[in-house]
C-alpha cells in the first residue's frame, strides 16, 4: 500500500509537470466522493500547485452540495484554488436559451439517459474540462469495462476514436510531451490501480473526512438516479429523495409529449412519465400490469 501512494503521490508531480508544459493548471476534477477525497489529499501532500473543480451536475444529493461547499470553504482558507462550473447554455426543447439542467436535457434529448447513451455526462462533467491537464479519482477496481478502457494517462479527443490510452508510466512519458503542446486535453489517473479496500484502508489510516452519504449506506456517490448504479441502486436513491423522481416523472411527461409533436414512436408501455420512471428503474410499468 505504501508503494501505490508514493506511486500515485510522483504520477500527480509528473502530470503537474506537463501541465506545465502546455501552460496550463493542473485540475483536480472533484466530485464529493470518497476517491475525490483520497487523491486531494494526496495532491496535498505531493506540494504541487492545482486547481480544484466540481463540476456541477444539477442532480447531486443536498448533501454532496452541502459537503462540497464545506472542502472548497476548507481549501480556500488554506490558499488552494477552487472553482465549481455550471452547465452550459443549450437550446431546450421549447427552442428558448436556457442552462442545462437534466430536467430540461431530457425533454430536449427525447429519451431518458442510459447505461450506454449518458448524454448527460457529455454536458455536466466532460466538456467543462476542456483543454486542461486533470487528474481524476478513477480507478480500474471500480468495473471490469474500465480495466479495458481507461489508463494511466489519457488524451482525450471529441470522439471515443480519438481518444488515446497509455496504460503503463514508461510508454506515455515521452508521448504525452510530444502531443502536450498540440492544446489536447490530458487526464492522468494516480490512484487507477487502487482496489476498493485501498482507498477504504488509506482513509481510515489517515482519518480523512468524507461524504456523509456513505455512513447511510451508499456504495458509490453520483447523480441522484444515475443508471450506472443499477436498478437497486437508482431505486435506493429515489426513495430516499422523492422529490427528485418527482422531477424525473416531470421531465419525462415533457419528453414524451416533445417527442409525440415530432411524431416519433414511443413505446406502448410509456403512456405516461410515470410508466417511464418505472420502465428506467426495473419496475413494472402500470400500463403493463395486469
Amino acid at each position: 500500500m505504501i508503494v501505490k501512494i508514493e506511486k500515485a503521490i510522483l504520477r500527480i508531480r509528473h502530470a503537474y509537470e506537463i501541465a506545465q508544459q502546455m501552460g496550463n493548471n493542473l485540475v483536480l476534477a472533484y466530485s464529493g466522493g470518497k476517491d475525490s477525497d483520497l487523491l486531494l489529499d494526496l495532491a496535498l501532500k505531493s506540494g504541487v500547485p492545482l486547481v480544484v473543480q466540481h463540476n456541477h451536475t444539477t442532480v447531486d444529493a443536498p448533501e454532496t452540495v452541502y459537503y462540497i461547499r464545506e472542502v472548497f470553504s476548507r481549501l480556500e482558507k488554506q490558499g488552494i484554488s477552487t472553482r465549481i462550473n455550471w452547465p452550459p447554455e443549450i437550446e431546450a426543447a421549447d427552442g428558448k436559451r436556457t442552462r442545462a439542467t437534466m430536467w430540461n436535457l431530457i425533454p430536449k434529448k427525447q429519451m431518458p439517459p442510459t447505461r450506454l447513451v449518458r448524454y448527460c455526462c457529455e454536458y455536466f462533467k466532460h466538456r467543462q474540462f476542456d483543454g486542461q491537464h486533470i487528474i481524476t479519482g478513477i480507478r480500474w477496481s471500480e468495473s471490469p469495462r474500465r480495466k479495458r478502457t481507461r489508463g494511466l494517462h489519457e488524451k482525450l479527443g471529441a470522439r471515443p476514436k480519438e481518444r488515446i490510452i497509455y496504460f503503463d508510466e514508461n510508454d506515455a512519458t515521452h508521448k504525452l510531451v510530444d502531443i502536450c503542446h498540440s492544446r489536447a486535453q490530458i487526464a492522468t489517473n494516480p490512484m487507477i490501480d487502487f482496489t476498493d479496500a485501498d482507498v477504504w484502508c488509506y482513509i481510515k489510516a489517515q482519518g480523512l473526512q468524507v461524504n456523509p452519504l456513505y455512513a447511510l449506506g451508499y456504495k458509490r456517490v453520483g447523480c441522484i438516479g444515475c443508471p450506472m448504479a443499477g436498478s437497486r441502486g437508482m431505486n435506493f436513491e429515489l426513495q430516499m429523495y422523492p422529490k427528485y423522481e418527482q422531477a424525473y416523472i416531470r421531465a419525462f411527461d415533457k419528453m414524451l409529449e416533445s417527442r409525440r409533436s415530432k411524431g416519433k414512436t414511443t413505446s406502448t408501455l410509456w403512456k405516461d412519465g410515470r410508466d417511464v420512471m418505472d420502465w428506467w428503474t426495473g419496475r413494472v410499468p402500470a400500463s403493463a400490469r395486469k
